[in-house]
């Protein structure tokens, strides 16, 4: 609260807010104790609803605005990360009903869901599960990992006048990782080029 209340107290308002915090570790579900599925539900579900909540009431409910919330490709469940799946998915119904919630007030919420994105995060990880991950990076349609920048600039994207018909959606950006398939893998595209440059 005491930040929101430093913000509009140096800015005046609030026009925008993105939910990016978010922490995680690999782990099959039966491993998980209660402590670690808390503190991932905290931060990744709860926290999103909070910081929401409290910039609505200290700020958009009156003159309108935008949240973004970045959750995750979750879409066919989440293994070794069981407790994150859950909570990104939680942030994604909670998108939808918040956005239908406060709609009348002028704010727009939004989601955007990240598939593999090469970023400073995955140094927090163990080598093998690491290696695992830059491996998994092949399983779609651009044969590659994504990027920091990519990611943002669909947050822009959703935050701009550009969007501003659009709210209570979850952007994919994971180059149709959410759309493999065993039957037709991405593995096989080989005699296209990736999507950009590596």
């Amino acid at each position: 609260a005491s930040c929101v209340d430093e913000v509009i107290q140096k800015c005046g308002k609030i026009d925008f807010l993105i939910n990016n915090a978010g922490g995680q570790f690999p782990s099959p579900a039966e491993a998980i104790n209660t402590k670690g599925w808390n503190a991932v539900i905290e931060t990744n579900l709860t926290g999103t609803f909070q910081m929401s909540r409290q910039v609505y009431n200290s700020a958009m409910h009156k003159g309108g605005g935008v949240i973004v919330n970045i959750i995750a490709n979750m879409w066919n469940g989440f293994p070794m990360m069981a407790h994150t799946g859950a909570a990104r998915a939680g942030v994604n119904n909670l998108t939808k009903t918040l956005a239908v919630e406060w709609g009348r007030k002028g704010v727009r919420i939004n989601a955007v869901a990240p598939g593999l994105i090469h970023s400073s995060g995955l140094d927090s990880y163990a080598p093998e599960f690491k290696q695992y991950i830059m491996a998994a990076g092949k399983n779609n349609q651009a044969n590659r990992m994504g990027t920091e920048e990519e990611v943002a600039a669909a947050v822009l994207f959703l935050l701009s006048p550009a969007a501003s018909y659009i709210t209570g959606e979850t952007l994919k950006v994971d180059a149709g990782e959410s759309l493999y398939s065993p039957l037709f893998p991405p593995s096989n595209h080989d005699n296209f080029p990736p999507f950009k440059d590596q």
